[in-house]
């Protein structure tokens, strides 16, 4: 029987291991396929405090569970496969090994969606990239292509313009899905150009990007695009499978919280970018991270008197 479980092993997990281990909670950190999440794909991060020189995202991590694990926060690098949330002690099963605990935190987080392409895969981190808020400043005066048609690609592209000298969205539509705001605001943009009803088919480059080749979804010509970057907003899909059913979840798949971190079922807390719809930093899910751990030192203090 242990106080508290974590599930995830992102800045959110890690963080809140970090807060849990102090307070002699001695957590269980159920870190996942993807130990340290999404910033173990991305090479150079500059916007950590502290870093001023950056710092690599896996080392980043690395230091993170180092520090959880000094404090004495305990680390499976198993994935969590099933729950029950509808008693205490809670449950939690690794494949046929099942834990249980007092608490909860849930930090599995979100995942970026992908095309699914081989070259996507292989140039993750060598230009391309799913998050121009964090790699934006790596393409200073170059030609990106940013891949979707939403809000948030155009968001994407908005942003991509305080570096890059010309940024094309490439949308599968001939207009964008995006709010009227959103749209009159990309095609007022002198920087932004459009790639109408055209997909990737292949991003081009063997050590860093080159270019991209689209296809022409109305006339099926394929046509190759000269690119320095190439940034997809698709959208991101919350890792909470595993919680359906057990977790009020909101219409994408989100983990629904109080103003903190709570979640209906009392015990369990969700932080990061499972509950994130909007900042996606890994700064913002560390400090959720701190306060899902707080939550959790003041819920099972209550629970003893």
């Amino acid at each position: 029987m242990r106080d508290l479980i974590i599930i995830g092993s992102g800045p959110a997990g890690l963080t809140a291991a970090i807060y849990a281990a102090r307070a002699d909670l001695k957590p269980l950190v159920i870190e996942g396929l993807q130990p340290g999440g999404q910033l173990t794909i991305t090479t150079e991060v500059e916007n950590f405090p502290g870093f001023p020189e950056g710092i690599q995202g896996p080392e980043l991590m690395d230091r993170m569970r180092q520090q959880a694990m000094k404090f004495g926060s305990e680390h499976l690098y198993e994935l969590v496969t099933r729950v029950d949330f509808s008693r205490r002690p809670f449950q939690v099963w690794t494949g046929d090994v099942k834990h249980e605990a007092r608490s909860i935190i849930v930090a599995t987080g979100a995942s970026a969606r992908w095309l699914g392409m081989e070259s996507e895969k292989r140039l993750q981190g060598r230009g391309v990239s799913a998050c121009a808020t964090c790699d934006g400043f790596f393409f200073r005066d170059m030609k990106v292509a940013v891949v979707g048609g939403g809000d948030s690609a155009v968001e994407e592209a908005t942003f991509l313009t305080r570096f890059a000298r010309e940024v094309v969205i490439v949308h599968r539509r001939n207009e964008l899905r995006a709010s009227p705001v959103m749209r009159e605001r990309a095609a007022g943009d002198p920087k932004v150009s459009f790639l109408w009803d055209s997909v990737p088919e292949e991003i081009l480059g063997d050590d860093v990007v080159t270019g991209m080749k689209v296809r022409n979804v109305k006339t099926g010509e394929v046509s190759t695009v000269p690119l320095d970057g190439v940034f997809m907003a698709i959208g991101h899909t919350p890792n909470t499978e595993v919680f359906k059913g057990q977790l009020d979840l909101d219409g994408k798949g989100y983990v629904k919280v109080d103003r903190m971190t709570s979640t209906n079922v009392e015990g369990v807390f969700a932080c990061g970018d499972v509950v994130d719809t909007r900042y996606r930093q890994a700064i913002s899910a560390a400090g959720w991270g701190c306060m899902a751990a707080l939550d959790v030192q003041h819920w099972l203090a209550a629970q003893k008197k």
